[in-house]
């Protein structure tokens, strides 16, 4: 049914897919049947017959379920999420890293899109393979995207997580903070930090990706 438009002609891909994304991770919550839904994300961020909008946002979900825990201990500390599941949390986890390097195998299949929630994904689960691959992988991006743009900013600070340097990270982390995203608290781990902010940089990137030629 998800890929005959005759079966219903009132058919609406984006409105039904969003549907099953609200269910799989509801205002942005872990609950205990997250994990196996993520399986269905998995499956469609790599099916073709899906557009590269869709599989943008399959994979986009893939990382805010990845991060949940870090993104809601950004905003709340030093409280604790008022409706924190770490149990759900640490299985979406699970399921999010175990999709993971099958995800990244189709970077040079994949549309600019898609490739730039990839970045994201792979800074969320570092390899000694994956990180020194993302510089030769965004160059094209740092050229077609200036600093202070949407994407070049997302595409040089997912650079700066790469490198893997907490002093680096948190100074970047604060100085793109204090131009125009909403920070955190100080005291909140540099980890937890970053993956806020580059949270809000995806669901940015995404935004500009769904105007007028979103898939170019």
């Amino acid at each position: 049914m998800l890929f005959d438009a005759e079966i219903d002609p009132c058919w609406d891909d984006r409105s039904f897919l969003g549907d099953i994304y609200n269910e799989i991770l509801h205002q942005d919550t872990c609950q205990p049947a997250t994990a196996d839904g993520l399986v269905l994300l998995a499956a469609l961020a790599v099916d073709d017959r899906i557009p590269a909008r869709h599989r943008f946002q399959a994979v986009d979900l893939l990382f805010r379920a990845a991060t949940v825990a870090e993104r809601h201990l950004a905003e709340t500390w030093p409280a604790t999420p008022q409706h924190a599941d770490p149990d759900s949390e640490a299985r979406a986890r699970s399921a999010v890293q175990a999709h993971t390097p099958d995800l990244l195998t189709r970077w040079s299949a994949e549309c600019p899109a898609v490739r730039l929630a990839l970045a994201g994904l792979a800074v969320v689960f570092p390899t000694d393979r994956t990180l020194p691959a993302l510089t030769p992988r965004l160059q094209t991006f740092t050229h077609q995207h200036p600093q202070g743009t949407d994407i070049g900013d997302y595409v040089r600070f997912i650079l700066v997580l790469a490198a893997q340097d907490d002093d680096r990270t948190l100074t970047v982390t604060e100085k793109l903070t204090d131009a125009y995203w909403m920070g955190t608290a100080r005291g909140v781990p540099t980890r937890a930090r970053a993956l806020h902010l580059l949270g809000q940089m995806l669901t940015m990137v995404g935004s500009g990706l769904a105007r007028p030629r979103a898939g170019q």
